[in-house]
């Protein structure tokens, strides 16, 4: 590829509203174009990457047993209806009718289509195992896009979905796309790690999310080094602390403090440690007889976990309650709230961490005042105790092997094991040996292709611009003719090395443009080509070009420039070959 033939497109400035590092340089290295609130063109820079994407999850996901094929992006109101997700999704889900007033939405996942799909077309158990792939666009109406392709309305996923016979079967499915999935990731060249996850709104009893390692990722996971185990933090199981509750060494007393509502103030206040303070979220469940007020208490330095606590029965749909209902039931605006003496009853549920504190401090509902040496026991009756809370780092693994250390990420994939849950409520059924008819047991897999582009920037980047890896990169090599229009020695040495290169299926871009030099390379470290070559005529006259990696070797000081190598010019083609095999095992 000639640049002067192709587009290239680079800002000096990221826009106002770019938040993080990969939606300023993929806006800045020409890569993408905002359209609207989280909707973008690709612009043909941004698209070879993402092509490239592409290849290499098909050629996974057809090397795992997947099957092509592709579902329509606007589909009928009547199988969400069926499914029941036509409600509960959400406003997420994009709704609109047609001319004929008939109503469809823009697809945010497949589930419901690929399982009319199968209850059309799979009739008997000898057509199965089968998992159905596509690569297709999606939206999902965001009520705040942001992040650039990060958080965007409109992307690009793959989605697999598997049926299977029996649970066992499913398993093995689920076992494959695991295994496919981490080949994507490897291939990439992305430091990803695998953790349990919640099903969220796809359902089903099981789910992995696949996650690229990044400091600015949304996602805080937890994972043990001893033993392997790994988690998102909202799935992750606080264990109860293994030294028995002490006995109450004081006596339960009102002191004041005024003005300090935060458990941290108060802890400063009294000169005590947070981890002796408990603070109070009140809950709300609507019911026909009105609202139930449940009472939840945590350690003052630990964060409620609200995918647990919408799993204890009773508050799977819980709101916060409001200020007026806290006064109504507490007598006192939020800040001085517990369970003692409480102007009407509540439901009070501990966290387990709670439950092993003695000699505690916690709010005595009234305006500035807390109790301190609370006891259960003495001052409350024993309490309904669950794990309410996100894991911190130090914990306990919860396979009790070693001890949790927490990192950032952001998901770029996500597995579920769906079991019956769409084919059941789509009666999707094959005959068995028996001629019975029995539910498909379904699995469903989805990878976020252009979100792969912007975690693997966030992942790989430094102060002049985006570091691609070899395999997802635009192009692999950038040769830089220092006076292309100039010299007719610099100009034919550039053009025979860059044929030679394409002769040996290397992804190379000549920059044609006879741009000056530091224009040029400011460009292309910007857009991160991993490989650059430099011809000009004083190298030339030596017999030689340089060769520069953008990415720093192992161990070299942060910000520090990759070195250049002078290469013989005869022998060039061979070295960068053998330079992008190295850097593809980086």
């Amino acid at each position: 590829m000639r640049a002067s033939r192709f587009f290239v497109s680079t800002l000096k400035e990221a826009p106002s509203d770019a938040e993080v590092v990969s939606h300023q340089l993929m806006v800045r290295a020409g890569l993408i174009k905002r359209l609207a609130g989280g909707i973008y063109t690709y612009m043909p820079m941004g698209l070879r990457t993402i092509r490239k994407v592409e290849r290499i999850v098909r050629e996974e996901m057809e090397r795992a047993g997947a099957i092509e094929l592709l579902m329509p992006v606007v589909q009928p109101a009547e199988l969400w209806q069926e499914s029941l997700r036509w409600e509960k999704y959400g406003p997420e889900l994009l709704r609109f009718k047609d001319r004929h007033a008939r109503d469809f939405v823009l697809q945010p996942t497949s589930e419901e289509v690929v399982t009319d799909i199968a209850r059309k077309e799979l009739k008997s158990y000898k057509q199965l195992p089968v998992n159905f792939y596509h690569i297709q666009t999606k939206f999902r109406d965001e009520i705040r896009p942001r992040f650039g392709v990060m958080r965007g309305r409109e992307f690009t996923m793959k989605d697999a979905y598997s049926f299977d016979r029996d649970f066992e079967g499913l398993q093995a499915s689920y076992g494959k796309m695991y295994q496919a999935y981490a080949a994507i990731f490897e291939r990439i060249g992305l430091r990803f790690r695998a953790v349990a996850a919640d099903t969220g709104s796809i359902g089903g009893s099981g789910s992995h999310e696949f996650h690229v390692l990044a400091d600015s990722g949304e996602d805080a996971l937890a994972f043990c080094p001893e033993s392997g185990f790994a988690a998102n933090v909202e799935m992750a199981e606080a264990l109860a602390p293994k030294e028995s509750r002490r006995a109450p060494t004081q006596e339960m007393e009102r002191v004041p403090t005024p003005g300090r509502a935060k458990c941290e103030d108060v802890a400063q206040f009294l000169g005590i440690g947070l981890d002796q303070t408990v603070k109070s979220i009140v809950l709300a469940v609507d019911l026909d007889a009105g609202p139930q007020i449940w009472l939840l208490l945590l350690r003052g330095d630990h964060q409620m976990n609200e995918i647990k606590v919408r799993k204890i029965a009773g508050l799977e749909n819980f709101r916060f309650a409001s200020e007026a209902e806290i006064i109504e039931w507490f007598g006192t605006p939020p800040g001085y709230l517990g369970p003692v003496g409480t102007r009407r009853p509540v439901e009070v549920l501990v966290d387990r961490s709670v439950l092993a504190m003695s000699d505690f401090v916690i709010g005595a509902n009234a305006a500035d005042y807390h109790l301190r040496g609370v006891n259960w026991g003495r001052d409350l009756p024993e309490p309904r105790v669950a794990d309410l809370r996100n894991v911190v780092a130090g914990d306990p693994s919860p396979d009790g092997l070693g001890y949790l250390e927490l990192c950032r990420g952001i998901e770029v994939g996500h597995i579920f094991q769906l079991g019956t849950l769409y084919s059941g409520k789509l009666n999707a059924t094959f005959l068995d040996e028996n001629g019975r008819a029995q539910l498909f047991q379904m699995g469903c897999y989805g990878i976020g292709i252009t979100r792969i582009a912007g975690a693997a920037i966030e992942q790989n980047h430094d102060e002049r611009g985006i570091v691609w890896p070899v395999a997802i990169a635009p192009f692999e090599v950038v040769i830089c003719p220092v006076g292309f229009g100039k010299s007719e020695s610099v100009r034919s040495a550039a053009l025979r090395l860059y044929e030679e290169l394409l002769g040996l299926g290397v992804d190379v871009i000549i920059d044609d443009r006879d741009e000056r030099p530091g224009v040029m390379f400011a460009d292309w470290e910007l857009i991160g080509v991993p490989v650059r070559v430099t011809v000009g005529e004083r190298g030339l006259k030596e017999g030689v070009v340089e060769v520069q990696p953008r990415r720093a070797p192992a161990g070299a000081q942060s910000g520090a420039a990759p070195d250049v190598q002078r290469v013989n010019t005869a022998q060039a083609h061979g070295q960068i070959l053998d330079l992008l095999r190295e850097l593809s095992k980086r």
